[in-house]
C-alpha cells in the first residue's frame, strides 16, 4: 500500500529542480572560462575563452585538444561574452570554425573593443593574412549585438522562454554579469554567471551591484582565498615603488593586459604625478622627470577607445576630466607603437639612467613585448618588476614573482636569466573581486540563491571561497 501524505505534506509545494549547467572550461583553473545553460531544448553560451599557463599544455601554449570545440553546438542559440579578455573570448574563432552562426551578445562597449582583441589574437595566433583578418574582422562584426545595460533580451524569438540582461560587473570597460530567466512569470528560473566581477573602489569603473534575486550563481572565484589591500595603500605602495626608480635611474617594468589594468595603472599614475610632482627626489630628480612608457600596440588603442567611452566612466573619472585634467593621455605618457622604436626603447633604458615606468604586455610575462625587457633588465639590481594581476601556474611570470625575491632565475624563451632585479607584487590592483567582495557578492541579494557553483580559479581558492559561502546556508558546488 502506497504511503498516505499527511496534511501537511500535502501542502509543500514541490521545488522544481535547478536548470542545467555545463561547464566547458575554468572548471580546474582559472582560464578557459566557457559555460553552457540549457533552457528545454536550446541553450547559450556564456563566455569561450582560451586556456593560458599549466592550463593549455605542458608547453605553456594552447595545444590542439584545448582549443577545439568538442562539445555539441547545434542546439546553441547565442554566445553571450562577460568582456573581452582573451581567457574569456580567445576560442570564438574555432567556435564559428565549428560551425557557430549565433549571434554574439555582449555590452556597448564590450561591441568596440572585441574587434580590436579578436583582430590581435588572430595575427598571433592564425593568420597575418591580412584578406583573411578582414574577412574575418567582416563576419565578427554582423554577428555582434550590443546589449543596453539592465534591459531584457530575449535570445530565441521562435522560442521566448529563454533572456539574459546585462549588468555591469566593475571588472573592465565593458565588463558584465548576465542574469539569465528560464521560462515566465511566477515559475521562472534565474540563473546569474558572474564572469569577472571587478574590485571595489577600482580606478575608472564602479563596483558591481548584486542582483535582486536567483536560483544558481556561477561565481567566479580567483582570489577566493585573500583580500586586496585598500585603494589608499596600494597607491602609497605604488608610489614608493617608482620612488626607488627615481632614486637609482632605473626602470619599473609592469606587465599587465592591454585592456582593463594597463588603462587602471594610468589613471593611478597620473593622480600619483599630479600629487607628487612638486616633490623633489634624491639627485634632485623630480616626479615630473619620470617617463611613463606603455609599449604595446593593443594598448594603446584600448587607451584611444577608453578615450571616446567616457559616459561609461564612474563619476570620479569624470569629474577628474572636468578639472582639465587627462587621466589616459597625461604629458609624461609616451606610446610605443613600431617593433624597431620598442627595440630602441629597451636598449636605450638598459644602458641609461632614464628613469620611466614600463608597461607591457603580456600581464603573465608569457609572450610580447615585456619579455624583452625582462631579458634586458632582470639581471640589473636598479631595476624593479612589479605584478599587478594574477599570474596563472606555469607562466613566466609565477616564476619570477615565486624565485625572484629569493635570487633565482627564469626561463625566457628557452634560455635563462638570473634575477636580481627587485620584484614586487601589489595585489590590490587586481581588477578581480577579493574575498570579502565575493562573499558581499551573494550575501547582499535580497533573495540568496539555492545553490552557488564556484569556477575560474585554483583549488585552493575555491574551498576557501566554499567554506565562507557555506556560512550563509547556501549549497556550494565546485564542478
Amino acid at each position: 500500500m502506497m504511503p498516505v501524505a499527511t496534511e501537511a505534506e500535502a501542502f509543500v509545494p514541490a521545488v522544481p529542480p535547478l536548470p542545467t549547467i555545463l561547464h566547458h572550461g575554468a572548471v580546474t583553473g582559472v582560464t578557459g572560462s566557457c559555460h553552457e545553460l540549457r533552457a528545454g531544448d536550446i541553450g547559450i553560451l556564456i563566455d569561450c575563452g582560451l586556456f593560458q599557463g599549466d592550463e593549455a599544455s605542458a608547453s605553456g601554449g594552447a595545444d590542439a585538444e584545448q582549443v577545439e570545440i568538442e562539445f555539441p553546438i547545434d542546439h546553441i542559440r547565442a554566445l553571450v561574452v562577460t568582456h573581452v579578455h582573451i581567457d574569456h573570448v580567445g576560442r570564438l574563432p574555432y567556435l564559428m570554425a565549428a560551425g557557430f552562426q549565433g549571434p554574439i551578445l555582449c555590452s556597448e562597449p564590450s561591441a568596440q573593443l572585441l574587434p580590436l582583441v579578436m583582430e590581435d589574437a588572430i595575427k598571433l595566433g592564425f593568420t597575418r593574412q591580412q584578406r583573411l583578418i578582414e574577412r574575418f574582422l567582416e563576419i565578427l562584426q554582423q554577428r555582434i549585438v550590443a546589449l543596453p545595460y539592465g534591459q531584457w533580451h530575449t535570445v530565441d524569438a521562435g522560442k521566448p522562454g529563454l533572456a539574459i540582461k546585462l549588468k555591469p560587473a566593475g571588472h573592465v570597460l565593458g565588463s558584465a554579469y548576465v542574469e539569465c530567466r528560464i521560462g515566465r512569470g511566477g515559475a521562472a528560473q534565474r540563473v546569474v554567471f558572474s564572469g569577472d566581477l571587478g574590485a571595489p573602489y577600482a580606478p575608472l569603473l564602479a563596483a558591481p551591484k548584486p542582483p535582486y534575486a536567483a536560483d544558481v550563481v556561477v561565481l567566479e572565484s580567483t582570489y577566493g582565498d585573500r583580500n586586496h589591500q585598500n585603494r589608499a595603500g596600494r597607491r602609497e605602495q605604488l608610489r614608493h615603488v617608482i620612488e626607488h626608480a627615481l632614486a637609482d635611474r632605473g626602470t619599473v617594468l609592469i606587465p599587465a593586459f592591454s585592456i582593463g589594468r594597463t588603462q587602471e595603472l594610468l589613471y593611478e599614475l597620473e593622480a600619483i604625478i599630479h600629487t607628487e610632482s612638486r616633490r623633489r627626489q634624491k639627485g634632485g630628480l623630480r616626479w615630473k622627470d619620470l617617463e611613463i612608457i606603455v609599449d604595446s600596440p593593443l594598448a594603446s588603442r584600448f587607451t584611444a577607445a577608453y578615450r571616446k567611452l567616457r559616459p561609461f566612466w564612474d563619476a570620479e573619472a569624470r569629474r577628474r576630466v572636468a578639472q582639465g585634467r587627462q587621466p589616459l593621455g597625461f604629458e609624461q605618457l609616451t606610446t610605443i607603437d613600431s617593433h624597431d622604436d620598442h627595440q630602441r626603447t629597451v636598449d636605450y633604458l638598459a644602458r641609461t639612467g632614464r628613469p620611466s615606468v614600463v608597461i607591457a604586455a603580456s600581464g603573465m610575462c608569457a609572450g610580447g613585448r615585456i619579455v624583452n625587457y625582462l631579458k634586458a633588465m632582470l639581471g640589473d639590481p636598479r631595476h624593479d618588476v612589479l605584478f599587478v594581476g594574477y599570474q596563472a601556474r606555469g607562466t613566466p611570470g609565477r616564476a619570477i614573482l615565486d624565485y625572484g625575491p629569493r635570487g633565482g632565475w627564469v626561463e625566457l624563451d628557452g634560455q635563462r636569466y638570473d634575477i636580481r632585479a627587485r620584484i614586487h607584487r601589489i595585489e590590490g590592483y587586481s581588477a578581480h573581486a577579493d574575498q570579502n567582495g565575493l562573499v558581499n557578492f551573494i550575501r547582499r541579494m535580497r533573495h540568496l540563491p539555492r545553490q552557488v557553483r564556484l569556477v575560474h580559479g585554483e583549488e585552493a581558492a575555491k574551498q576557501a571561497l566554499k567554506a565562507r559561502l557555506e556560512t550563509l546556508g547556501i549549497e556550494v558546488v565546485i564542478p
